[in-house]
């Protein structure tokens, strides 16, 4: 119980031996960028086993479907104008990009790409479900990893990273809200939510504080 109330209030992001001194450094450590792309490989599995478990997409995807329903651009389109208008809220949040930023965009693609034809894809309302939980777990495991090793997070990542280094308020509570947040207002505009999109947007957040939480324990 204690360790429960420990994840689910965590305020300060783990700071390890391998963990960069700035998110800007273009130089880190070795065990640094493994970890780094470790922690986004599993970020991109976590992902695609949720698109492969048919009962919902994330949170911002449907912000960016909805936004697509609404100006007529194709959901890449609108994904990108998301991507650009959330790193605007970076400035005066005092978020800084770096390697992991870009590797973020560049690697999570890649894998999902790659591994999209070769997971499950489940027939039945509970092994979906199933997979759609195992999904957001491995996402908030990875989100741990990666985050962690401080060498810039992706966009929406740096939006809960820089508000709660702000509000003070723990990880797992403003990831929630900004999750919520996303989907509500893409469902507004027209985007389609489906039961794994309810459960990423209330489980992502007590997930990525849990994957911080065991990294910093477990990976010191």
């Amino acid at each position: 119980m204690k360790t429960l109330l420990l994840i689910f209030t965590l305020k300060k992001m783990p700071i390890l031996s391998w963990s960069s001194h700035d998110e800007l450094n273009l130089k880190p450590k070795s065990k640094t960028l493994i970890y780094l792309v470790f922690g986004l490989i599993l970020f991109g599995i976590g992902e695609t086993l949720l698109v492969t478990a048919n009962i919902g997409v994330s949170p911002w995807f449907v912000l960016h479907q909805g936004l697509s329903f609404l100006t007529g651009y194709s959901i890449g389109v609108t994904t990108f104008i998301v991507s650009i208008i959330v790193l605007f809220f970076w400035i005066p949040l005092k978020q800084k990009p770096g390697i992991g930023t870009i590797l973020n965009t560049i690697l999570i693609s890649i894998v999902v790409d790659l591994s999209l034809p070769h997971l499950p894809q489940p027939e039945g309302l509970i092994l979906q479900l199933l997979q759609v939980i195992i999904g957001v777990f491995i996402v908030g495991l990875g989100s741990g990893f990666y985050l962690i090793a401080n060498l810039g997070p992706g966009s929406r990542d740096g939006l809960m990273t820089g508000i709660q280094r702000k509000t003070k308020r723990p990880f797992a509570l403003i990831r929630t809200l900004i999750e919520l947040g996303a989907v509500a207002f893409g469902w507004y505009l027209g985007g389609i939510v489906g039961i794994g999109t309810i459960i990423y947007a209330l489980g992502i957040g007590p997930l990525v504080s849990f994957g911080m939480f065991f990294v910093g324990r477990y990976f010191k």
